[in-house]
């Protein structure tokens, strides 16, 4: 990749450079420059890369962010959500910053968010050089789960809004389950598709669906507010886990920054102070944070797990959005299933016979569909998976696994600093990670068992 010699090291895939010490700061290797030596076809602009962020973040999570205020409270929710959007937000920064020194030592010019992981563990104490092939699967497999988690939580998302407006004008009420199925159909075919090129005209369509739906849905929250003081400004600990399960699903990115990151012209941009990711992720907050904290003002206790499905029946414009926003995340499916189809295509196309390999990856596309029409079948209440999700997928990719890399990358050189102040900082995201996982796990396992028991 580098044009240096390749040294396979626990079963690493990337070039490592022979004589490299390990261990290093950031200003090891400092003729290396990973940035100049970067080849990308079609570079993107600061601004290119911030409307891609954007996209990125802006999801169906941002219609969820009422029902996670409903679970924290007014007041802990407004200030919990800036809380949870600015650590998230530096997790990222630490991912970035360990790459680009990861980059410089190996004299590698670009990594992926595995990558990183693997070469993290390469690099740092002698006991996690063993685990470098397992941090680089987990990685890729936490990913393929979040993202196929997503999908199934589209499938909900757009069966619940197109039940509620059909109802209105059907004498026979299909259930969602039912919907979900027939949704499914249609999305099997359109995952058929392999080249993204093709999809385009879909995302643009989404885009300016969601977009539009979501303002009519502002017009709707900030009609006859109640006074701030009718609701609730703290609620129960025991329903904070299912608010830190949808915020960090809502809010988390982590999953397209490497490759936003890598695709930039000039990618130092991408992090500092002031920076692309720090202009796109407080606005992507401030977003989140208005809706979360004016659609629980405006609907309390009656808040849904997508604020959609608060809006009127029977009202035509109501409907329109209800439907516009359910095709906007029906056509987003087939992007949002582009990434992990990669992924397991690309770990499976060498264990398979070249002209078998086409019906192989169809099977697989179809196999995967069926799959989250499946789990979305199963699993049809929006609130609990949102947060399984979150809690499971978000929680260690977007923490702990970040805190993780930069104690391997700093580990021999520089040094966790004064008072082993790294080691303190990272030990406390491992721990709120690990907190969140387990916490936001439980409570959405017992948010179905509720469900399946009818107690829910």
């Amino acid at each position: 990749m580098a044009d240096v010699p390749v040294q396979q090291a626990a079963g690493s895939t990337l070039p490592l450079v022979i004589t490299r010490k390990k261990g290093g700061g950031d200003s090891d290797d400092g003729n290396y420059n990973p940035f100049e030596h970067r080849k990308v076809e079609h570079p993107t602009s600061d601004l290119e890369t911030f409307v891609h962020l954007l996209k990125g973040s802006l999801g169906s999570g941002i219609l969820a962010m009422p029902m996670a205020f409903s679970h924290a409270g007014l007041w802990f929710g407004l200030v919990a959500t800036f809380a949870v959007g600015t650590l998230c937000t530096y997790c990222v920064h630490v991912l970035v910053k360990c790459a680009h020194i990861l980059c410089r030592r190996r004299k590698i010019p670009m990594m992926g968010f595995a990558d990183v992981a693997e070469q993290a563990f390469l690099d740092g104490p002698p006991a996690l050089n063993r685990w470098s092939r397992f941090i680089r699967f987990m990685v890729n497999s936490f990913l393929v789960l979040d993202l196929l988690g997503c999908c199934c939580i589209y499938l909900v998302f757009v069966a619940t809004n197109v039940e509620q407006v059909v109802s209105v004008y059907l004498e026979t009420v299909l259930s969602v389950r039912v919907w979900i199925m027939i949704v499914t159909v249609p999305l099997i075919f359109m995952c058929l598709v392999r080249n993204l090129k093709f999809l385009t005209p879909f995302s643009m369509i989404a885009n300016i669906l969601m977009f539009v739906g979501i303002v009519i849905t502002f017009i709707y929250m900030f009609t006859d507010l109640p006074a701030p003081a009718e609701r609730p400004g703290l609620v129960a600990v025991s329903e904070w886990p299912l608010f830190f399960g949808t915020v960090i699903f809502a809010l988390e990115g982590i999953g397209v920054v490497m490759s936003l990151e890598n695709d930039m012209r000039n990618p130092t941009h991408f992090i500092g102070c002031p920076s692309v990711l720090n202009f796109g992720m407080g606005l992507v907050i401030a977003l989140y944070t208005l809706v979360g904290f004016f659609g629980f003002l405006k609907y309390g206790p009656d808040t849904q797990a997508s604020i959609t499905l608060n809006l009127p029946l029977e009202d035509k414009l109501a409907q329109s959005v209800k439907l516009m926003i359910a095709i906007a995340i029906f056509f987003t499916f087939t992007l949002q299933f582009y990434v992990p189809i990669s992924i397991l295509w690309k770990g499976l196309e060498h264990k398979i016979r070249p002209e078998r390999q086409n019906i192989s990856e169809y099977g697989l596309r179809v196999a995967l569909v069926v799959l989250c029409g499946g789990i979305a079948v199963a699993l049809p209440n929006l609130g609990p998976f949102i947060s399984l999700i979150g809690a499971v997928c978000l929680s260690t990719l977007g923490m702990i696994v970040p805190a993780t890399i930069e104690l391997a990358v700093y580990h021999e050189d520089p040094g966790y600093g004064r008072f082993n102040w790294r080691l303190w900082k990272n030990s406390g995201l491992i721990l709120f990670g690990v907190v969140g996982f387990v916490a936001g796990t439980y409570v959405s396992i017992i948010e179905f068992h509720a469900e399946f028991s009818g107690g829910h």
